[in-house]
């Protein structure tokens, strides 16, 4: 073009044009189709490690970190204990655990969606479809799959019986399935315990106790907390009253020990009992003003010294110090108690009040337990078993079933479980992709396959021939019966059957989300087309790329530096530096 003039690039004298860095030396890049085909590769490999955990027949992993040993089958467990240092791969562990937070089940399912979607679109890649195109046509079909899964859904209007279900088959598949008769009314009573405006499951308290049988693990409508360390009054205290008046404070109760730069200065020895008494005038006019208000039973999240445990021991009144602060909320939601941090101006207004507290002996451990609270917003599972790692299993199987009831709550509308709405979506997005033109019409059919990753891992794991239960299942979906969309794997004998009528339900909302998550994960592996991956930041004084140590750098510079530092280089009186212009 006129007016434009064209620079030669810059050469050396040997003609040779340098090149240009623009990262770090030990950078490693990739790109291309081969990095995104890679991508997807790793994706599989961490699907593959939860993958025969899925459904009630699915299998535990074992996982040792060094210190502490776990025993899962929780997706979100597992992926959390896995440490994933690809950084693609990462992004499956991230929708496990937004899975997790977010409905509470359904983790593993959302991991192997998201990896057989990227299985299904893997030829597509290498047949040469843009990524961008692929992932389009996910979008599509992620969306008509959740239209078509709010259509297929079913509104329970028995809450009650609506919860107990879905607890029931989100302990399916724990460890304590055996159990679920006695825990899913304990998950339904909590949930239906709380506060309908929030239903804060950190209301829901868990304790573990080990020993015992699974079977002794029980229910309280209320409070219970383990007995906090007490002093030797303690003991003399009464254990069990009927319609207590319960005060709570965050005030110390007891001595205060003088610092150790703490200095007092008198003029007559006799001065210095003064100065004791006002020490424990302090402290018994504080004991006073709590015994002024009648209280039976005072909690404090300070300690309870031992002199103010005796004084209440000798008024028949029950007291305990250092008491956690959940519990302590706990309890305050529970009995309407207001917890004070001053002992002034107590007043009846600010009493807690139950129907009964007790201290139980649970196991070896002692537990004060509040029941019959008039405001129970509040609610305690006590958990039993043989081992640390059974009741570990257990508290994660137990958290799972009350988001699930959560979500049931607040949401009616349920689908059949055991793979038949995956199933059902399947054939859905197959008839839905036969209207579609174009390239989408290959990422839909893609997703539809995927779908089927579900009732194909329920029946593997299950020992299952899965060839014959999925062409038993797109047969039966395929039919014209209207019950046809709740029909899933039969885990417990070889075939088919209703879910929906075994009572195998899930909230649809788990559903929705779950194939939301799966879709987006596919599209942000698909996006990526290329991976930069820096070399780790260097201890202080290690040794850099090519081996030589921080000391060794510095003395290679002192030397360049003429061994005089910058002085050295600049010249000095006549140095070996850069000569003086006269």
């Amino acid at each position: 073009m006129q007016g434009t003039q064209l620079q030669a690039p810059m050469r050396t004298a040997s003609g040779v044009q340098p090149g240009i860095i623009l990262l770090r030396e030990g950078t490693d890049t990739s790109q291309g189709k081969a990095q995104l085909i890679s991508n997807i590769n790793a994706c599989q490999a961490v699907a593959d490690a939860v993958r025969t955990t899925l459904g009630p027949r699915g299998m535990d992993k074992l996982l040792f970190d060094g210190k502490k040993v776990t025993i899962s089958n929780d997706g979100a467990t597992v992926m959390k204990l896995l440490d994933i240092v690809h950084p693609a791969a990462k992004v499956l562990a991230e929708i496990s655990t937004s899975q997790d937070s977010e409905v509470g089940d359904g983790t593993t399912s959302v991991v192997l969606l998201a990896a057989e979607i990227l299985s299904r679109v893997k030829p597509l890649v290498e047949d040469g479809v843009h990524p961008r195109t692929i992932a389009r046509g996910v979008r599509k079909a992620a969306t008509l799959a959740v239209e078509r899964l709010e259509q297929a859904a079913t509104a329970s209007p028995d809450r009650s019986e609506r919860l107990r279900v879905l607890a029931a088959t989100a302990l399916n598949s724990k460890l304590i399935a055996n159990y679920k008769s006695l825990f899913a009314p304990m998950v339904v009573d909590a949930v239906e315990a709380l506060d309908p405006t929030l239903l804060d499951l950190s209301l829901v308290g868990v304790k573990k106790v080990p020993g015992g049988s699974v079977s002794d693990s029980f229910f309280v409508q209320g409070v219970a907390f383990k007995k906090t360390f007490s002093y030797a009054g303690f003991e003399q205290q009464p254990k069990f009253f009927k319609h207590p008046k319960i005060l709570l404070l965050n005030v110390e109760l007891e001595l205060k020990s003088e610092k150790d730069n703490a200095e007092v200065r008198i003029g007559d020895p006799d001065d210095y009992q003064s100065i004791v008494d006002a020490e424990w005038r302090i402290i018994y006019e504080k004991l006073e003003l709590c015994c002024a208000v009648d209280p039976q039973v005072v909690l404090s999240k300070l300690p309870i010294g031992d002199l103010a445990t005796q004084y209440f021991a000798d008024r028949g009144i029950f007291c305990a110090g250092r008491v956690a602060s959940d519990d302590m909320e706990r309890v305050s939601k529970a009995t309407g108690g207001k917890t004070q941090t001053s002992v002034l101006d107590l007043g009846p207004a600010i009493l807690g009040h139950c129907d009964q507290f007790e201290e139980r002996q649970v196991g070896s451990e002692r537990y004060n337990v509040f029941t019959g609270c008039p405001l129970a917003k509040t609610a305690t599972v006590v958990l039993r078993g043989g081992s640390e790692q059974f009741i570990e299993e257990s508290h994660r199987s137990i958290h799972d079933a009350l988001m699930i009831a959560k979500r049931g709550f607040v949401q009616n509308t349920v689908v059949a479980g055991a793979g038949a709405i995956e199933m059902e979506l399947s054939r859905h997005l197959r008839e839905i992709a036969l209207q579609i033109v174009g390239k989408d019409q290959l990422a839909v059919l893609a997703v539809a396959r995927a779908l089927e990753v579900v009732p194909r891992q329920l029946a593997m794991n299950s020992g299952f021939d899965a060839t014959d239960v999925l062409n038993a299942l797109r047969k039966k979906h395929a039919s014209a019966d209207p019950d046809a969309k709740s029909f899933g794997v039969d885990c417990d004998s070889e075939g088919i059957h209703d879910a929906f009528a075994a009572r195998i339900w899930e909230p649809a909302l788990n559903k929705a989300n779950a194939i939301a998550a799966a879709a987006e994960a596919a599209c942000l592996i698909l996006h990526i087309d290329e991976t930069v991956r820096n070399p780790g930041s260097q201890q202080p004084g290690a040794a850099d790329a090519s081996g030589v140590s921080l000391a060794e750098q510095q003395k290679r510079t002192s030397a360049a530096m003429g061994g005089q530092g910058m002085a050295g280089m600049l010249g000095k009186a006549g140095g070996k530096g850069v000569r003086r212009l006269k």
